[in-house]
């Protein structure tokens, strides 16, 4: 299990969270932007599809996709009722089914998911760059959403979808100081649950099922699930924390990076795939665990660097410059600062 919460799960509540940010903004104006949201969806889809050719895990193809049922939440217009379907999503009732019918000996349940016979992986490790482009076209892009629809990572992107626009709507980032109380007894309540799942996770799926069932990759799967929710809980809760002490200048230098995500996504997998690929230098298995982390935290930092220099010169990164000129369908907007311009 991560120390931090998965990508997807962070990327899905901001997803929620920009998208009340994009309509209330349009809304303000005047503008019905609901077929502009559509389209704007499938560029980046097409975007997160050539992605995918080189990066299997890209997340931007089921954003896209997945991101249409945000037309449908936004019409629920009542947050409490909202809420309330996130926590359905939340319980990954599906996978407890499975689990149950697994258990119960239907054939249908237990099957193996199609993730789980997924053998192209020789050619991301030894295969050239070719290789890499033609078992990422069809087979690893259904091992992709396999893995995504079996262990309930779908059900629990639309739960984030709807908390994020719930959080949107009620102004939690924008007035902390309005949820501070209830902010500060949900981070110990999701920190004690973190830590619960953390240590005791597995432990507690031995109670509820012996190694070898059919059910227990479902059960343990909505435990991750579970766990994921609680640690993105902590983070969130206590980014805000943080934010309001005298380090927000710290986590205000975040904000660049932040604003040219789409780039930097697609552009770290443009640099480390030749150097973790087979077709590069082949170093998947040649690095320690401490060496990547000093490569990510390298990484990480040099985002950063970027980013600021990025815009002290532009007002957008060139994804979404690319993406806003594409969604709107005219180049007029600005891109290049004027000299002297304040980022």
């Amino acid at each position: 299990m991560p120390f931090l919460s998965s990508d997807h799960v962070q990327f899905a509540l901001c997803f929620g969270l920009s998208f009340f940010l994009i309509m209330d903004g349009a809304a303000r104006r005047g503008v019905d932007f609901r077929g502009r949201f559509a389209w704007r969806l499938i560029l980046l889809l097409v975007i997160g599809t050539l992605h995918g050719l080189i990066y299997r895990g890209d997340i931007l193809q089921i954003l896209a996709l997945l991101g249409l049922t945000m037309l449908l939440f936004d019409r629920i217009k009542d947050n409490r009722l909202l809420t309330l379907l996130g926590i359905l999503c939340f319980l990954q009732i599906p996978l407890l089914v499975r689990a149950w019918a697994a258990a119960q000996g239907f054939d249908w349940a237990a099957q193996t998911p199609l993730f789980m016979h997924d053998d192209t992986m020789p050619a991301l490790t030894d295969g050239s760059l070719g290789d890499v482009l033609r078992v990422n076209l069809v087979d690893g892009q259904l091992a992709k959403w396999s893995y995504y629809a079996a262990t309930g990572r779908l059900t629990q992107m639309l739960g984030l979808f709807m908390l994020g626009l719930v959080l949107g709507r009620t102004g939690f980032f924008t007035a902390p100081e309005r949820y501070r109380t209830a902010r500060r007894v949900t981070l110990a309540i999701a920190a004690g649950v973190a830590a619960q799942l953390w240590f005791e996770g597995p432990e507690f799926l031995d109670l509820l099922t012996p190694n070898g069932s059919a059910a227990r990759p479902y059960l343990g799967w909505a435990i991750d699930c579970w766990t994921n929710l609680a640690i993105l809980t902590v983070e969130v809760c206590l980014f805000i924390e943080i934010y309001e002490t005298a380090a927000r200048p710290l986590l205000r230098s975040l904000a660049a990076p932040g604003r040219m995500t789409l780039t930097l996504y697609v552009g770290q997998s443009l640099v480390f795939i030749p150097i973790f690929y087979g077709f590069g230098l082949g170093l998947h298995d040649d690095l320690t665990l401490a060496q990547s982390l000093w490569i990510g935290l390298v990484a990480f930092a040099a985002q950063i660097a970027f980013a600021h220099w990025w815009f002290g010169r532009f007002h957008y990164g060139p994804l979404e410059w690319l993406w806003r000129a594409a969604t709107r369908t005219t180049l007029n907007s600005p891109f290049r600062r004027q000299a002297g311009a304040t980022a």
